[in-house]
This record gives C-alpha cells, structure tokens and sequence, in this order.
C-alpha cells in the first residue's frame, strides 16, 4: 500500500490486536514487570555466548552501515507495505538503528539491562503501529542482509547468534507493547504558546487532550502533522502542573527536520503528537543529598523541571547549585524564569557560564567539592560527557551522576542533538 494511504481496515486489524493482547493481560495473573528480570523471562539466553560468535562475524560484515541499508532495501522490497511505518527520509533512520546494534552487540554479556531498555523501548513502539508480524518480517529482512554482506564464509552458526540477540530484544520489545496496553499509544496536544526566543530557539506550551502522566526530568517524543512518523525527543521543561500543560524548548538543529517544523512552523492552535514520557534522570522521592545542576542550552529545560520539583517538595537537602551554560549572555534564553526561581528560592545558587570561554566541565570542577551531592547534567550529548566524565573523575560516585544516555543507547533515551533522537527499528 502507498505510504501515505494505510487504507482504516489496517487500522481495525491492529485495533483488534490490541484487544485480544488486552483481554490476555487482564486474564493473566497479577504479576508486576518491574519484578521480573531478563534471566526470569529468557532462563536458557547466553547473552555472552552469543556476543563472542557476533564480534567475530563482524570481520565479515564490511560495516554496520552497509549491512543496515541492505536490510532496509530487502525489508521494502518484500513488504513495501512497512514504508507507511517509517518518515520520508530514511537517512537518520539507518544510522540510528546501526546505534542500536551497535548497543546490542557492547552489551548483550548484561541480558538483564537490554532487556530493561527494550521493554522501554517496545512501550514507546506502540505509537508507530508496530506489531509483532513486523518484526518477523524484520527478521527475515536482517537474514538476508547479513548473507549478502558476510559473503561465502558467512554459516549457520553466526546466522543463529545474531537472531538470538534479535528475538531477545523482540521479545523485550513485545512484553513492553503488552504492558503498555492500558495507556494510550500517543497522546495529541493542542499548542496553546509559541514564543520565538532567538534565531531557531521557541519556547512552546501544549495542552494534551488526554491526562498524560510524567516525571521532572523525563523527556517525550514529539511528532508534527507536517512530518509524518518522524519523531523527535525533548525534555518536559516543567513538574506536572495542575492543568496538565507540557513546556518543550526546542533548537532547530538544521532545515527539514522535526525541530525546524517545531521552531518555524507550528503555532498556537496547532496540534502536535506525544510518545510515553521517558527517562530515568528523575528525583529520589526524598533526596537527603545537596543536589547539583548543569545545564547547556537548552539542557536547561529539564533542570527547569526538577527545580520546580524541588521548590514544591523540598525535604533532606539544604543548597542547589545551577550551572548554567550558554556561549554568550544573549543567548540565555530563559534568563527571566532562571531569576525568577534564583529570587524566590533562598538555597538555589546560580552560576552563569559563558561556555565560549570555559567549558561547562572545567567551571564545575573549579568552583568546589561535589563529591558528596546528587548530580543532574544536561544538555548536548558532547557537553553531557565531558561534565560526567569530569565529575566522576572528581571522586562523585557514577550512581550518585544522573542524565539521559549518550550515543550508542537506545533513542528512546536519547535526547539534545537531532541526529541522535527519536528514530524506530
């Protein structure tokens, strides 16, 4: 079927899907995910075993890149159907699901942590349409891609160890779409402010027409009616309000893409799509640790959100420090808000960094002693780095460091740069 006319009796059917996997939950006995782990789940899976066979077929497989646009060519060649699923451009997408394999393949020794991220994963799916039929034909799709890059010495042996670490992240994948089932797949919202910041910098507010559940610091993916199925993830740059409205500060990172439609083309009245909020960069239900900030940019956004957070339920702290980065003092966009909450916050701390002087990671280290806080970094994922390397270096323990994953994670969690979010196998 042409991509942009998926006829309503393909949409029934997987209506009907979501039914009959909904009636099975409610059947099934009560029984809470987050208890289960992957050795519950896949007993027999020798995650190690399989990576061991997988990092040696890659000398076959002249590179990731090749092997990803082979299997998107057979995937459409054989069900030109599945294009409807994906955004016009398949440039990011290709490079994002080489990512993902890339992540796969590092970390399949740890099955319990994949299978963690591609529940997630699976949860965040369901807004695509994605159903268990496509990831057979995904299947069939990688099989073929991978004999016709691995050449003559490819064998059985390797075929079998990659379609394992598959069918483990699938199954992943599945169980997060089924537990998911009592949530919408996406939630529409309606744009109530678009405020231009600067040169390719708004500021917009929607208003979900569905409650839509979140945390201070998590992101969502954000879709425009102007690019179909291309999504893009961005930071809640606000704790739940009572009205249930959604802050996002979005940078346009070039022409064409989902940001651009977002900064240059989208205003008040608009109607927007939203995924699942996700991320893990969230608050403790009752920090007892002083609580350090760093934000870049735009990073601001979910720093905003936990100081809000923070001021409604401030317990077992005493001081947060904010450093705040932005290559000039005109670009700070936000500045109002920052002195807002500086004024009405007696333990907030601000520090203004202009990160075309200093970067943000030698104006932490400079400043004092963190070893003994709780550290929230955000912002490019390249900024990102480099304060959390340097913090850790510093002596502050890597679980006491919280941000979203850096490149090579699933984009589910992944955020900042477009070229590094919001893509789907």
């Amino acid at each position: 079927m042409p991509r942009d006319t998926v006829t309503p009796e393909y949409h029934a059917l997987l209506a009907r899907h979501d039914a009959m996997r909904l009636r099975r939950q409610m059947l099934a006995p009560d029984r809470s995910p987050a208890a289960r782990t992957a050795r519950e789940l896949e007993p027999t899976y020798d995650g190690a075993a399989d990576q061991r066979v997988i990092v040696q077929s890659l000398e076959l497989v002249a590179s990731l890149d090749d092997l990803i646009a082979r299997l998107y060519d057979a995937l459409f060649g054989h069900w030109p159907y599945l294009r409807s699923l994906f955004p016009e451009s398949m440039d990011f997408q290709k490079r994002h699901l080489v990512q993902i394999f890339r992540y796969l393949i590092d970390r399949l020794h740890r099955p319990d942590e994949v299978a963690a991220q591609f529940t997630r994963l699976g949860r965040d799916h369901r807004k695509l349409g994605v159903r268990p039929a496509h990831y057979q034909a995904f299947e069939a799709a990688l099989c073929e891609a991978l004999r016709g890059t691995a050449g003559a010495q490819w064998n059985d042996a390797m075929e079998e160890a990659w379609l394992r670490m598959l069918r483990f992240a699938v199954a992943a994948m599945n169980r997060g779409a089924e537990e998911a089932l009592r949530e919408p797949p996406s939630w529409h919202a309606t744009v109530t402010r678009h405020e231009l910041r600067g040169p390719g910098l708004a500021v917009l507010r929607v208003s979900p027409h569905e409650p839509y559940s979140y945390r201070a610091g998590q992101f969502a993916a954000v879709a425009s009616p102007l690019l179909p199925q291309a999504w893009r993830q961005y930071s809640i740059a606000c704790a739940p309000r009572k009205d249930g409205e959604l802050e996002f500060h979005v940078r346009q990172a070039g022409p064409g893409g989902v940001s651009e439609a977002l900064v240059a083309r989208t205003g008040v009245g608009d109607t927007l799509r939203l995924g699942p909020a996700s991320g893990t960069a969230t608050l403790d239900a009752a920090p007892t640790r002083d609580v350090l900030l760093v934000a870049d940019d735009t990073g601001w956004a979910p720093a905003k959100a936990l100081l809000e957070e923070l001021a409604a339920h401030r317990s077992g702290f005493r001081m947060v420090h904010l450093f705040l980065g932005a290559r000039h003092a005109v670009e700070r966009y936000d500045a109002a808000a920052v002195a807002a909450l500086a004024q009405r916050l007696p333990w907030l701390r601000v520090i203004h960094v202009a990160t075309g002087e200093q970067t943000l990671a030698e104006a932490v280290a400079r400043h004092g002693d963190w070893t003994r806080h709780l550290a929230f970094v955000s912002g490019p994922p390249a900024a990102v780095g480099a304060v959390a390397t340097r913090l850790a270096a510093l002596g502050l323990p890597a679980e006491h460091i919280r941000h979203d994953p850096l490149p090579g994670m699933p984009a589910l969690t992944g955020r900042r740069a477009e070229a590094l979010e919001g893509a789907d196998i």
